[in-house]
């Protein structure tokens, strides 16, 4: 059920328990979803790519570790400003062209590596470049896709678009890693490559209206839009926890994300095989969430589906890092993944149905740059804590922020969260459930 309430400032929204909208194929969502799923297609070739051709130029953990955190670091750097210019362009049109040049710079960089030039340099410029450019393009997609939808289908489009992510990027893509790059090391960019050209036809086709842009006052300047948005987030006490809660998470992801092909690799013995596996099951897990999604969250609605989310992630994280078998990492692994889906869905949709859409850019650019503040932090730390206690360490240092995320979310579980106009103190709605 969505409660919704007009002010003077646009109109906000609360999401409630109550039955979900499904969004229709046809027309504007279901290009969007077909974008995103070719994206995740070639985005699950790099991501399992560059890890594994890292290890192949250096046994170092820490080096490895430092080119998943250049991956984080341009949120923290352009984040903000990429919310804000979203806000203000043709979202449709920033996400074609953005797709378009990451799609030349990956088939430049799969030359390089057939040409025998790769090195750890380039591979962290590349992923430095590509999430800058990525900070832009998240930002518009956040912004547009409630423009597709009716609002009381938010949180089933979301499901469908990360379901399909996970299918292309997680079944699909880790499957043809290995075979891929058996074809040789610069063939998983070549495609890739060819994946981010496609994506930007496909939302360059895209005819559904986009949002209007309110006109700007005069004087306003690109900082001052970037602290409406921010105060925007931090007047929202349900999204002010969540962000706090996903930022503590995301200092032990980092820490997860970048050891685990040492811990695969390393510990386990399992090589290129195993971290397929590893991968896959992630994906499996998240498909099975996007699944009951729908049933647990009608069941306790959305910001108690989320902690519940995180506690049982802390119990996988502790199997991962206590077990040395890869058939017990691969269980967790599921598990861990169908909690992660149950946690991206309804904080995304919240996000979306808590904001005025001349907002959602910069409060959506907002969460993610605080979210993701500390992964880089964490990504290097986890090469940190591998060095010094071995593979098996990072699961348990990151199941150390998880329990902290979880402490943070407490105070949200009741089952009222008022609703916060942007720029005053009114409670205009009550919901989440």
């Amino acid at each position: 059920m969505c409660v919704t309430a007009r002010t003077g400032r646009g109109v906000v929204t609360g999401v409630g328990r109550g039955p979900v909208c499904a969004p229709a194929w046809r027309g504007g969502f279901g290009r969007l979803w077909g974008a995103a799923v070719v994206s995740s297609f070639g985005d699950a070739l790099r991501t399992a790519a560059l890890p594994l051709l890292a290890a192949s130029l250096t046994g170092r953990p820490l080096l490895i570790a430092t080119v998943t955190a250049c991956g984080y670091l341009p949120w923290i750097v352009f984040g903000l400003l990429g919310g804000a210019v979203a806000d203000r362009v043709d979202q449709r049109r920033a996400m074609w062209t953005v797709d378009a040049v990451r799609g030349l710079l990956v088939a430049s960089f799969a030359v390089a590596v057939t040409l025998g030039h790769a090195s750890i340099a380039l591979l962290i410029v590349l992923a430095f470049t590509l999430t800058t450019l990525q900070t832009l393009f998240d930002n518009a997609a956040t912004a547009l896709l409630p423009a597709l939808v009716d609002r009381d289908a938010l949180g089933s489009a979301n499901a469908r678009l990360m379901s399909g992510q996970k299918i292309a990027g997680g079944l699909l893509g880790a499957a043809a890693v290995p075979v891929l790059i058996a074809a040789g090391a610069a063939v998983p960019f070549a495609a890739d490559a060819g994946t981010f050209l496609v994506a930007a036809a496909l939302v360059a086709s895209l005819r559904a209206a986009v949002p209007e842009h309110a006109p700007r006052a005069k004087g306003s300047t690109l900082r001052g839009e970037i602290a409406a948005g921010l105060r925007a987030l931090g007047r929202d006490r349900a999204l002010r926890g969540l962000c706090a809660a996903t930022a503590l998470c995301n200092v032990g992801m980092g820490a997860l994300i970048a050891t685990l092909v040492v811990l695969v690799t390393g510990r386990l013995d399992a090589g290129t095989t195993g971290y397929a596996a590893a991968t896959t099951a992630y994906t499996v897990g998240g498909l099975a969430g996007g699944v009951l999604n729908r049933r647990v969250t009608a069941r306790l609605g959305p910001l108690r589906t989320v902690l519940l989310a995180g506690t049982v992630q802390i119990g996988a994280l502790l199997v991962m890092g206590t077990v040395p078998s890869l058939t017990a990492l691969v269980a967790a692994l599921a598990v861990f993944g169908c909690m992660g889906m149950l946690w991206n869905v309804n904080t995304t949709t919240l996000m979306q149905a808590r904001t005025p859409v001349g907002l959602l850019g910069r409060v959506g650019s907002a969460f993610r740059t605080l979210a993701v503040a500390g992964a880089p932090l964490g990504a290097l730390l986890g090469g940190v804590v591998a060095t010094a206690w071995g593979p098996g360490a990072p699961p348990l240092f990151t199941a150390a922020f998880f329990v902290l995320s979880v402490v943070a979310l407490i105070p949200l579980r009741h089952p009222d969260v008022p609703v916060v106009a942007p720029d005053d103190d009114v409670m205009t709605a009550r919901a989440v459930r």
